[in-house]
């Protein structure tokens, strides 16, 4: 895929969450192993200033305030951002920001970066760039806690298993491509260590898997 193939690519993923946005709860599953998730993060304390990278509409930036002393909420969708402002209400501890992830560089260091259902919308062109913004995200002792998963429904598959390219419809059946690499924790826990990382990557009782760590 040329890159400007990729970023065509990426700008429909855009789209797609964009026009999303006022369906996306509703459709909402939670499927087995999704309190799995909740009750790592909640073992894991994210403390301090908190990065939130794709929070979408704002499923997990509650969770994170318990803990953190600040959250920057970072999407590029502003469709998605009004719904998570919705969601947090007038806690001034949270800052939301409208940027592209793969343009957008920090202004400051963060204790932990945190990003939900993301990775895999993350093309493998990108994977090394996207985990080095990460770094450039944490202060020196700073710690990364993800979730995601790998489930795609035949329907979605454009090019079969092996592609990453899915295709995904409005309520309406507008159709946009988007980006779900599926990742395995062992195959992904394996990436990361060969980018210098020391994440353990763990699966649940259902489709999920977290990951959770340092730079090593």
């Amino acid at each position: 895929m040329v890159d400007d193939g990729l970023a065509g690519l990426l700008a429909e993923q855009v789209a797609y969450y964009r026009a999303r946005a006022p369906e996306y709860l509703a459709g909402t599953l939670h499927p087995a192993g999704a309190g799995e998730l909740a009750a790592a993060l909640d073992g894991f304390a994210p403390g301090g200033d908190v990065l939130e990278l794709a929070c979408g509409p704002g499923p997990w930036t509650p969770r994170l305030l318990r803990c953190a002393a600040s959250v920057t909420a970072v999407d590029a969708s502003p469709e998605m951002l009004a719904l998570a402002r919705e969601r947090v209400g007038d806690d001034d501890r949270v800052r939301f920001v409208c940027a592209d992830l793969f343009a957008w560089r920090p202004q400051a260091r963060y204790d932990v970066v945190f990003f939900g259902f993301w990775l895999s919308h993350v093309p493998l062109e990108r994977f090394a760039a996207f985990w080095s913004l990460v770094a450039d995200c944490l202060t020196p002792d700073g710690r990364v806690f993800f979730v995601d998963d790998a489930y795609r429904t035949p329907e979605e598959l454009i090019n079969g298993d092996a592609s990453p390219i899915i295709r995904r419809r409005l309520n309406d059946g507008t159709a946009y491509r988007a980006v779900k690499v599926p990742h395995t924790p062992t195959g992904l826990q394996r990436r990361l260590v060969e980018l210098g990382w020391n994440i353990q990557v763990r699966a649940t009782d259902g489709p999920f898997f977290w990951g959770a760590g340092t730079r090593a």
